[in-house]
């Protein structure tokens, strides 16, 4: 990643985060979880054998673009 250029403004300047989850029960940080959202009886999402990925992302300093990326597993 160190050869990065922002696609929006071309910027070669940006710095990593994360994003925040503050729903009840939650790590703090947020998750991408394979396949298609299903829901369960109580209208929550079913994550039981499904694997989770830490979200990666990267804000340029430039125009403020976020770059998303699920690279390790949670």
């Amino acid at each position: 990643m160190s050869d990065w250029t922002c696609g929006q403004c071309g910027s070669r300047e940006r710095e990593p985060g994360f994003l925040e989850d503050l729903g009840q029960g939650a790590k703090g940080y947020t998750r991408w979880i394979a396949g298609a959202l299903d829901r369960g009886v109580f209208g929550g999402a079913r994550l039981m054998g499904r694997q989770r990925w830490v979200v990666e992302a990267w804000r340029c300093r430039g125009c403020g673009r976020l770059d998303i990326y699920a690279r390790e597993p949670a």
